[in-house]
């Protein structure tokens, strides 16, 4: 089962998960999604997997200044706005056998794995 990681290594939170995946003996596939967003159907799944919407997973700040705090986008327009503008996706996110979480706090992936 493979085990994936939406990482910002420039981020403190994707790096401790990723640090508390690898302590647990998980070499995840690392996908940076600053260098390599994830597609409008990517995204969709895993909004699936979270159990969220996508205003769920958007940094407040960036998603403002992207124009993607309008009320009235709906869930399609604030998905391509995700993929034009993958800075305003929240992070880290980890993906493990169907199921997957947001890394804040980082323990929270824990119960995926």
């Amino acid at each position: 089962m493979t085990t994936t990681i939406y990482h910002n290594p420039r981020c403190s939170k994707s790096r401790q998960t990723l640090g508390l995946l690898q302590d647990r003996g998980i070499e995840p596939e690392i996908i940076e999604y600053l260098v390599t967003p994830p597609s409008a159907d990517e995204l969709k799944t895993i909004l699936g997997l979270l159990g969220k919407g996508p205003r769920d997973l958007m940094r407040k700040k960036e998603a403002k200044e992207a124009g993607l705090d309008n009320p009235d986008l709906d869930d399609d327009a604030l998905i391509a706005g995700m993929v034009a503008n993958p800075i305003v996706i929240e992070r880290p996110i980890v993906v493990n056998g169907g199921k997957a979480a947001l890394g804040r706090p980082p323990e929270s992936v824990l119960e995926i794995l």
